[in-house]
């Protein structure tokens, strides 16, 4: 059995009501990732089909380790129950940005099918912390090794 890595990642609270509406925690004792508030100043509405829009998430952080970085990714219910997605699928943040965490979302659902209304301080996403590792690239006119697979592509494997 594996114990869980802990890592200090500074926090900037730039939305006072994250005080009152969570802060960055883990939900449950094996909780993977940490939900992300919406920041709003009023409801917003998103209607299918229309742009990416980006949501503050009321703070910033350094992770300051370069073998760290986080993900940001949909919450489950969210996005199955109500459509509302990731605009950019999934959310990089580097170790050395220190901006606003902002939320890219879309509405996915059907067009002509009612907008996904998001509350201020609503949970609309979250946000998890992974190792990175650092690839060292080596140019070679053939590779070293050969592979089982090659070069065959999509659906070379089965469906």
């Amino acid at each position: 059995m594996s114990k869980a890595l802990s890592a200090p990642v500074e926090l900037v609270i730039l939305d006072p009501r994250l005080k009152q509406w969570g802060l960055p925690s883990y939900q449950s004792p094996m909780a993977a990732a940490v939900d992300l508030h919406a920041c709003l100043e009023q409801a917003l509405e998103i209607a299918p089909g229309t742009p990416a829009t980006l949501v503050p998430a009321g703070f910033a952080m350094h992770i300051a380790d370069p073998g760290l970085m986080a993900v940001i990714a949909p919450r489950s219910g969210v996005g199955h129950k109500r459509g509302l997605v990731l605009g950019n699928s999934v959310g990089v943040i580097d170790a050395d940005y220190t901006g606003q965490v902002m939320v890219s979302v879309w509405n996915r659902n059907a067009p002509d099918t009612p907008p996904v209304r998001i509350e201020p301080g609503e949970r609309i996403a979250q946000m998890m912390f992974v190792p990175i590792v650092r690839a060292s690239f080596q140019v070679v006119e053939q590779f070293t090794r050969d592979s089982q697979r090659g070069a065959a592509g999509f659906g070379s494997t089965g469906s």
